[in-house]
């Protein structure tokens, strides 16, 4: 059996995925190039060579920062019977060759007492490299929700990349990019409990509506000694919300009818689903009021205006 992760799958993988980045032609050419530079034995047919497992090295800037020991030993054993049967990514950089896809690959390797594994020598933009590396761990699931957040943050910042073409090409919907994204406005001892597994995603984004970093930290440790679940944040977030909207001197809201404020919170959640973004209907009484529509950028701004022109 092929080495593999025993993490169970929860989806299949993203469409385009790996495939479309890694055409056949240009990998096995990029490993003819690169077979003068040393460190490879004979290529075959795939473009794949055994390389001195010494002359590989992590990329230091990619996404994936955290590798489960338990899951990295049961890979270990596996390519200690089996061997590795999925070649590494590496690209030449400098006096040794930089892994693209396949850390995981790697560091079991080393563990398992390897002199030599298999690669595929490429040659791609800074761009192309965080693209793959971000696909492929979001196939393997191997990302928690900060690591990812952060890989399409920095497509965005780095290379220019829209929300929407981040979606296109780790195939996912762009409020899912959104959200994501949202998530690095936590405050960061928050973050590392999402990281650590303490809160989940939906709890991680119920917490946001508490603006107060050390206020959000403190209700997020309640959330944890009290095992509460995403409901019960939901609902405890907005009875802060409304506590804080009656305090004297700002509109109580007790003029609207319990039936319409389901008609606002109605509206506000088809407003959400449409923009893919926070919506916050405020009613000062029955005829007027306003509404808030958050946003985390300025490509994500300017989406939201091209969406409300076209409503």
């Amino acid at each position: 059996m092929p080495e593999a992760s025993t993490k169970k799958k929860k989806h299949s993988a993203l469409g385009a995925g790996l495939d479309a980045l890694i055409p056949p032609a240009r990998a096995n050419g990029a490993s003819a190039a690169g077979k003068s530079s040393g460190g490879e034995t004979k290529k075959d047919d795939d473009g794949r060579v055994m390389m001195d497992i010494n002359k590989v090295e992590p990329d230091k800037n990619q996404p994936r920062k955290n590798f489960d020991e338990d899951e990295l030993d049961n890979l270990v054993d596996s390519i200690k019977l089996h061997g590795i049967f999925q070649p590494l990514l590496v690209q030449k950089k400098d006096d040794y060759y930089m892994i693209i896809a396949g850390e995981r690959r790697w560091r079991a390797a080393k563990k398992a007492g390897l002199k030599e594994v298999p690669v595929i020598v490429c040659n791609y933009s800074e761009q192309e490299i965080v693209e793959i590396q971000l696909i492929e761990n979001i196939q393997r699931e191997d990302l928690n929700p900060i690591e990812e957040a952060q890989g399409y943050k920095k497509l965005m910042e780095d290379f220019d990349l829209t929300q929407d073409q981040i979606a296109e090409k780790v195939s996912k919907k762009r409020s899912t990019i959104t959200n994501a994204i949202r998530l690095l406005k936590l405050d960061p001892r928050v973050q590392e409990m999402l990281v650590t597994e303490k809160l989940s995603g939906g709890h991680a984004r119920a917490l946001l509506a508490i603006e107060n970093g050390d206020k959000q930290y403190e209700f997020a440790q309640k959330v944890f000694d009290e095992s509460m679940s995403v409901r019960d944040v939901e609902k405890a977030v907005k009875k802060l919300a409304k506590e804080d909207n009656e305090k004297p001197g700002q509109p109580t809201g007790k003029e609207i009818s319990p039936a319409l404020a389901a008609i606002y919170a109605d509206t506000e959640e088809k407003l959400k689903q449409h923009l893919g973004t926070k919506v916050k209907i405020s009613p000062k009484d029955k005829t007027c009021g306003k509404i808030e529509i958050e946003y985390y950028s300025e490509d994500e701004l300017t989406h939201l205006v091209d969406r409300l022109q076209q409503m």
